[in-house]
Order: C-alpha cells, then sequence, then structure tokens
C-alpha cells in the first residue's frame, strides 16, 4: 500500500550544507565561548539574565542582521547584567498549517514554499550573524530535523507550547547539546511542562534521520512560562509571584538538575498585546529582588522585538516590521534593556 505521499526530491545532509556554508575557525571559537557561558548562566556560575530576543519570526535577512547588529552594540553597554541571545526563529508554528511559515518554508515571503532554498536560507542567516554580530542566536524546534542544520550556530533553543509534549520533540531536546527550553502547553499545565523537562533531561535512544541513536540527556533543559489559554479560548497569564514559587516547589519535588525558569513575556502572558512586554518585563524582575528563591531559578526572559513596533501584512512593505505575530520597535526596545540592566 503506498503512501499517499509525493517525495518530491532528497535534500542534502546537514554535514554537506555545513561544508557549502561553512563557518570560519574563528567564529566557531566565539560560538564555544557563548554556549559556555549560557550553560554558566543556567548552572548559576554565570548570575547575568538570559535575554532571548528578536522578532516572532525572521522574515527578511538584511533586516535581521541589522537588527541583530543594534542588539551587539547595546550588548556592550549592558554586558555585566544581561547576556543577549538574538531570537533567530525562522520556522513559524501555525495553527491550522496556512499562511505565511517563515523562512525555512518561504525565503521569499510572498514566494512559493521551497525548502531546498529555506535550509540554504536559514543557514546563510545564522552564518551571517555571527560573523557581521558575533553573537549566535536562539531557534525554535520546530521540526526536529531542521535543527541538524544549524546545530553549529546556536546557543540556545526553545521547544513550543504545542511541541512540548510530543515525544520526538523531548528525545531531540535531550540531545541538541545547548540549552533547551520546553514551554508550558497551552492547557497551562505545568505538571506536562516539568514532564517534558525530566524527558529531555535523561539519555534517551530514538531514531533520527534513518539512524538509530542515543542521546546523554540535558542537564541544561529547562523551563518555559508562555502563559495559558482557557477553555473559553481567553489567554492568561502564568509569570506572576505565586505561579514562579509553585514551579521551584515542583522542580524540588521532582529532583531536576539546574532548575531554571524562563518567561516568555509575550504570547498567551501578554495576550499578544505587544507592548505590555515592557510591563511584564519589569515585574518579572521585581518578584527576583522579592524572593532569593525566585532569583535564583528566574534565569531569563523571552522578549519579542524588532527594528518597528508592530507588525504588518506579509506584503507590507515596511523594513524590519514583523509580518507575524507584533513586536516592540527598536527605540522601545532599547530603552527597556537599558532601564532592566538598571534594576538587575
Amino acid at each position: 500500500m503506498s503512501m499517499e505521499m509525493e517525495f518530491i526530491r532528497v535534500l542534502p545532509s546537514p554535514q554537506s550544507l555545513m561544508e557549502d556554508y561553512p563557518i570560519k575557525p574563528k567564529y566557531k571559537e566565539i560560538k564555544l565561548e557563548r554556549d559556555a557561558t549560557i550553560r554558566n548562566i543556567f548552572s548559576g556560575e554565570d548570575n547575568r539574565l538570559a535575554l532571548i530576543i528578536g522578532p516572532c519570526s525572521s522574515d527578511n535577512e538584511d533586516a535581521v542582521v541589522d537588527y541583530v547588529s543594534r542588539l551587539a552594540k547595546l550588548q556592550e553597554k549592558i554586558k555585566d547584567k544581561i547576556f543577549i541571545v538574538p531570537r533567530l526563529y525562522t520556522n513559524k508554528p501555525r495553527t491550522i498549517g496556512v499562511g505565511y511559515k517563515g523562512m525555512l518554508h518561504q525565503p521569499s515571503p510572498e514566494g512559493e514554499e521551497d525548502m531546498l532554498e529555506g535550509i540554504i536560507a536559514i543557514r546563510k542567516l545564522n552564518v551571517r550573524v555571527i560573523e557581521e554580530t558575533g553573537l549566535t542566536g536562539a531557534e525554535e524546534i520546530l521540526y526536529p530535523e531542521v535543527f541538524r542544520y544549524l546545530s553549529d550556530l546556536l546557543c540556545y533553543a526553545a521547544v513550543g507550547a504545542r511541541s512540548s509534549e510530543d515525544q520526538l520533540h523531548r528525545m531531540i531536546a535531550s540531545g541538541v547539546g545547548i540549552p533547551v527550553g520546553l514551554k508550558n502547553p497551552t492547557s497551562g499545565d505545568l505538571s506536562v511542562m516539568l514532564n517534558s523537562v525530566a524527558a529531555a533531561q535523561h539519555s534517551q535512544k530514538f531514531l533520527f534521520r534513518g539512524w538509530e541513536v542515543r542521546t546523554k540527556g540535558n542537564a541544561f533543559a529547562h523551563s518555559i512560562l508562555r502563559g495559558y489559554v482557557d477553555a473559553a479560548g481567553n489567554s492568561l497569564p502564568n509569570y506572576h509571584y505565586e505561579t514562579l514559587n509553585q514551579v521551584i516547589k515542583m522542580y524540588e519535588e521532582r529532583g531536576l538538575e539546574n532548575p531554571a525558569i524562563v518567561v516568555d513575556t509575550n504570547h498567551a502572558n501578554s495576550g499578544k498585546k505587544y507592548l505590555e512586554q515592557i510591563r511584564i518585563a519589569k515585574d518579572i524582575i521585581h518578584s527576583r529582588k522579592l524572593n532569593p528563591d525566585i532569583n535564583h531559578i528566574v534565569k531569563g526572559l523571552m522578549i519579542e522585538s524588532y527594528i518597528e513596533d508592530g507588525c504588518q501584512k506579509v506584503d507590507g512593505g515596511v523594513y524590519g516590521k514583523s509580518i507575524t505575530d507584533p513586536c516592540l520597535g527598536w527605540e522601545k526596545t532599547e530603552r527597556l534593556l537599558l532601564d532592566l540592566a538598571d534594576m538587575l
């Protein structure tokens, strides 16, 4: 019985794409240094705040590199307090799979889907970012197979709310070799989130890219609180002091390594009201100041930010303005990061 699936073409292996679009040795050193720093933040050896910040979806290579260049300059001013990881998300999850799905699918947002051009485009973007800014980025593991194409370039990964309950995503997270945040599911069930973290911290054996593989387990797998949606479809937050305390207790009960929380200031936490991210980020820093346990466990924030405030349609034509979820513009972003550094 044949599958009702058209096999279009064989794509290049991650190894061959890395050879075609390599990074120079000095940038490999930068990646290793940044990997070590972010591991130290999640282990508690480095007490800076990790800030995973950038566009909802990386839709335009030039605008994203321009944006990250601005972050790199700002990083110099706040490097004693904050460690910036640019958000270079090249896949856009779609609830019903329709609409712009990100650079991986459509290297040109108004063009046709082309996965070969897509894997090349996302690799070139990440190479350009490290070579032009000295920063290494974060990506969402939406499709487990895609991560390998970028694994020598990223210092942080996240597993989304709809993927963190999926067994394959949990097993991939156990073997990526960099800190991975697993979001709470859209239902808000915190025990499901902690189960995801536990699975990712354990050694796993599974099928991957035609191989039988084994992972060692990821000691830096951790929780991301992103808010949740109730039975009526209303967005509700879970970044408050009480929830942070609750997650601390759940970590203690499970005895997991390197207990850590990153708070996503957008999505259901803000009800997608992007300007609320400013208030929410400051609220979390305030909670850290009130309680040494929260201060210790909240290792970072996620913020959606780009060059221009808000969002536009795919064919809107405004440089540096999101074509997916609305983002904080650059001026507000710079002000917020300087304020956060002052508060820390």
